[in-house]
């Protein structure tokens, strides 16, 4: 099993666009063995401490293979949607990695 933890910085103004985007792409994750375990939204009060900007979102994901998330980027419905993602999402840092135990 992979994980993935998305920090997820959108464009000021485009949240609605990002919403739509979300709406289309996290139902597809099922299609490939996937599952969003939590979708967080940080509040300033909820930060500790940080050095680098807080992201609008946080996303952790996983699914049983590799393949299965290759799959998933490669799906073509999700696809005809990806220009609500590029037009409203400044940035992402996706972070991969393995549970331990």
């Amino acid at each position: 099993m992979i994980h993935i933890t998305q920090l997820i910085y959108i464009k000021e103004g485009k949240e609605d666009v990002f919403h739509e985007f979300e709406e289309i792409a996290i139902p597809i994750i099922l299609k490939y063995n996937g599952r969003l375990t939590i979708r967080i939204r940080p509040k300033d009060d909820s930060i500790i401490e940080n050095n680098i900007d807080v992201p609008y979102e946080i996303h952790l994901v996983e699914f049983d293979t590799q393949e299965d998330f290759d799959n998933f980027k490669m799906d073509e419905e999700r696809k005809k949607f990806l220009h609500l993602k590029e037009q409203s999402i400044e940035s992402t840092i996706l972070i991969q990695g393995v549970r331990l135990n």
